[in-house]
Order: C-alpha cells, then sequence, then structure tokens
C-alpha cells in the first residue's frame, strides 16, 4: 500500500492532500473542525457545489488518514488535469478571478470568507472554474476585513491589467511570481493612464503604493487592527468585480490563430487527416480517456478526440489561438476540451518550494495519447530541435502518439525555410523514422489525400527497453 503527501499541499495546517494507492483524498485536522462544520451546516458547501463552483467531496472512513487523529478524511471528484494560471489564456484567468468573487460573496452572506484567494485553487473542470481547496473557508468575524484582499489582487487584477493593458504575454509573469504578481511592479507596469480606471487606481497603484512604503506584513497588520464592515468588504468586492468585468482582450488575427484560414490543405485533405486521426484513435486500446493535442491551434483536432469520449488538453504557444479556443468551447459547452498555453521549447518546469509544489509538464503525463499534428517542423526547422531529441521528448509525454510528417517539399516548410540556409539534412522521411524508431513502434502510416503529408500511430516503448537497446542513455544529436 503506498501513500504520498502531495507536495503541493503544506502551507495550511487546517490539513492536507494524499494519495492512497493512488486515489486522492484530503485530510481535515482538528484546529479547522470548527470551520469545516460551519461549511457543512450552514450550507455554504450544498450552495457552492451545486452551482457547479465548488468541488464535490465525500467523507470516508477516518482509518483512511495519514496520520492520527484527523478530525475528518474527505475524498473529493477528481480533476481531469490540473493547470496552473500561467498556462492559462485571458478569458480562463478573468472567468477564474469572476468565480472566486461570486464564492467570496456567497460565503460572507452565510457567515464565511475566503482566508486566501490564491489562483492556484481554482482548476476548470468541464469546462468551468471551480474552487478545489474546501478547507479555505473560515468564519467570518464581524469587523474583520477580508484577509485574502492582497493575494487576489496580486493572483488575479494585476495580471489581467497588464494582459489587458500592457501586453497579453505579460501573464507568464505569473510563472516568476508564484505567488502572484507584486502590486509595485504592476503599477510600474502599467501605463499612467491606467490611474484614470478608478478600480486599477485603488486596487493595483495605491494598493500597491502602501505595501511598498511599508511592507506588505505591516499593510496586513494595519489592515487586521481596523474595523471594516460586512457591507464595506461587499462594497470591496463589488469594485474588484467590475474593474475586472471591464478588462478586455481582443484576440486579433496572429499567424496561428488565422492557421486554418491560411493552411494549404484542400478541404478533401483536410477532410482526409480528420478521418484519418479518429481511425487512429479508435484503434488504440485500452481506448483512450486523457489526451493531449500539441499544437492544437483552435482545436479542429482536440475536437476529434473529445468526440469520443476522451478529455483532452489543448496545447498551443499562441495566445489567441488558445483564446480562440476556449471562447468556443464555453460558447458550445464543449467541457472535455482543456485549452491552455504551453511552449514546448521551454515547457513548464517544476516551481515552487523544491520545484515541487506546481508539477511540470512531463510530471503531469503521460497522456494516453498525444497528438502532434502539422507541429515536428516548427520544431525541427524553426526551433533547430534534433529530431531524435523531439522523439525522446513525446515518448516521455504520452503512451501513444499520433503524428504528422510534413516533407521539405511542402510549402509551409518552404516558408519556414525562406531566408535562410537548409542545414536540416537529416529532416527526411526517413529521417524522421529512423529518429523514432528507438522510441516508438509503428502500429500504422498513412498519407494524407490530396498533399504530401502523411500519418503515423506509434506506441511508445518502455524506457527501459530503449536503454537496454542503447546500453546508455538515449543520444539526442
Amino acid at each position: 500500500m503506498s501513500v504520498t503527501v502531495d507536495p503541493a499541499s503544506f502551507r495550511d495546517p487546517s490539513g492536507f492532500v494524499f494519495r492512497r494507492d493512488g486515489v486522492l483524498y484530503r485530510q481535515v485536522q482538528p484546529r479547522y473542525g470548527r470551520d469545516y462544520d460551519l461549511l457543512l451546516g450552514s450550507g455554504l458547501y450544498d450552495s457552492l457545489a451545486d452551482a457547479g463552483l465548488l468541488v464535490r467531496h465525500h467523507e470516508v472512513d477516518p482509518s483512511a488518514a495519514v496520520s492520527p487523529g484527523a478530525y475528518r478524511v474527505l475524498k473529493p471528484e477528481p480533476v481531469p488535469f490540473i493547470s496552473y494560471p500561467y498556462e492559462w489564456c485571458f478569458s480562463q484567468l478573468k472567468d477564474a478571478a469572476l468565480a472566486t468573487l461570486q464564492i467570496q460573496k456567497t460565503a460572507l452572506g452565510l457567515g464565511l470568507g475566503l482566508k486566501d484567494a490564491s489562483a492556484y485553487n481554482v482548476q476548470f473542470v468541464g469546462g468551468r472554474p471551480v474552487f478545489i481547496d474546501t478547507l479555505s473557508f473560515e468564519r467570518y468575524e464581524e469587523g474583520s476585513p477580508w484577509a485574502a484582499y492582497g493575494q487576489f489582487c496580486r493572483h488575479f487584477l494585476a495580471p489581467l491589467a497588464l494582459m489587458s493593458r500592457v501586453d497579453i504575454r505579460q501573464g507568464q509573469l505569473l510563472r516568476l511570481y508564484v505567488d502572484g504578481i507584486p502590486l509595485d511592479l504592476a503599477a510600474r507596469l502599467l501605463p499612467g493612464s491606467s490611474k484614470l480606471n478608478p478600480g486599477l487606481l485603488a486596487h493595483i497603484h495605491l494598493h500597491g503604493g502602501a505595501q511598498k512604503r511599508c511592507g506588505d506584513g505591516e499593510a496586513q497588520r494595519r489592515s487586521a487592527g481596523r474595523t471594516v464592515s460586512r457591507a464595506a468588504i461587499m462594497g470591496l468586492l463589488d469594485s474588484l468585480e467590475g474593474t475586472i468585468r471591464k478588462l478586455h482582450w481582443q484576440p486579433e488575427g496572429t499567424e496561428w490563430a488565422d492557421y486554418y484560414g491560411h493552411t494549404n490543405y484542400t478541404d478533401a485533405a483536410m477532410e482526409s487527416k480528420r478521418r484519418l486521426v479518429g481511425e487512429m484513435l479508435d484503434a488504440v486500446t485500452p481506448e483512450p480517456r486523457a489526451v493531449w493535442d500539441l499544437g492544437a491551434n483552435t482545436g479542429a483536432f482536440s475536437r476529434v478526440a473529445a468526440e469520443r469520449g476522451a478529455d483532452v488538453v489543448a496545447w498551443d504557444v499562441d495566445p489567441a489561438a488558445v483564446e480562440r479556443n476556449y471562447l468556443e468551447c464555453r460558447k458550445s459547452g464543449a467541457g472535455r476540451i482543456l485549452p491552455l498555453l504551453q511552449d514546448l521549447t521551454s515547457p513548464s518546469p517544476g516551481l515552487g518550494w523544491a520545484s515541487e509544489e506546481r508539477r511540470s509538464l512531463l510530471q503531469r503525463g503521460p497522456a494516453d495519447v498525444v497528438m502532434a499534428l502539422a507541429l515536428v517542423h516548427h520544431l525541427a526547422i524553426s526551433n533547430n530541435v534534433p529530431l531524435p531529441a523531439v522523439a525522446r521528448f513525446l515518448q516521455a509525454a504520452g503512451k501513444c502518439l499520433i503524428i504528422e510528417f510534413v516533407p521539405k517539399a511542402d510549402s509551409q516548410v518552404q516558408r519556414l525555410l525562406a531566408g535562410r540556409p537548409d542545414i536540416f539534412d537529416g529532416y527526411t522521411r526517413e529521417g524522421f523514422e529512423a529518429a523514432f524508431a528507438p522510441y516508438f513502434e509503428t502500429l500504422r502510416v498513412a498519407d494524407v489525400t490530396g498533399s504530401q503529408r502523411s500519418l503515423f500511430l506509434l506506441r511508445a516503448r518502455p524506457m527501459a527497453a530503449i536503454l537496454e537497446d542503447r546500453g546508455s542513455a538515449p543520444y539526442l544529436n
């Protein structure tokens, strides 16, 4: 019997998350018992769970606890895939922010409040933001300020303002600042005109200035010493909500967001590719439940996998493509598709304490199937990644692989080679197959009708077998 405590679950003494034989549990410590009983007895848990805002759980036998003396042991409903705020598009972060404010408002009306407002407490399930930290609620003490106000501004308001008013890529600062973007930094990066917005002036410029003058800890102590009415907190929440609702970002035509409108595929070729991808997914046994679509763009082929009942993570490097994909999924109710940002040339690393609080991309795998369609030539030619290195990465990412090879004669590859010397002697069909052979066994190969492209269905070989064949660590070049 194996028991592991989640390395990201150590900051709150109220409890922690652990796995027993692969099953997720949450241990509630006695110090949180009073607040836990209030959460359930007040009706807040049922209200939020029924609204799809809080992950459901059921209580299990306390003997499942990791350590003796547990107040309760909970078994939460599983989240298909754990994502992080620096992987979300603008509208995902905005939706998560508004959901957090709605949760705080509902809690306050029932005599509780959020003691923290970390963006990491939100995940996307069925296409909607869901709060996953059941132990973040505490009894509201009349006159107390909202303790999580600063954290909310750092995790949500500051990045949204920077993404909206400066550059969409400013959201990647969340990868550098794991506890949210410092408000004084956000104030310096925002244009002067942002001070004309009452919400940004109050919640970022003035708030950040106060923290800078006396330090965040001292600012919290001073705040804690003030009496703040419940109505004033509701006014604060309304102000934050209004400010966030007015922040917008329009995903205007970027090269990749408009990819399907400028591709060299004919209608017949696109239909052939869609059919082949579906057939290859159907051929995978056991039936794939988790699919990663790498370089998904706006998700045309993610939908082929989702139609077959798979939970699909649709990764792409382009913020506009991910934004469009998310908005379309939200509109159509395609809850099995989770669009996320990912630069495969610098994938999400392990972050936080001991680099373990936030898991790397590969630590969250392997997926049952990885789809890498119209992707390899960008990695190999645009970014000079050797084909064996691409194969090794994909072998670690998934158990099976549906991959497209695009030859040099293809107009899209010719566009990548324009204006630079062709130093890619190994980028051939033969070189591709030779690079992937040590890492995968080939199950099927099919040409895409009306194009020079080919699709491969591959099954990953175990790393032990690869090492045995090589006699050493797999080479990259």
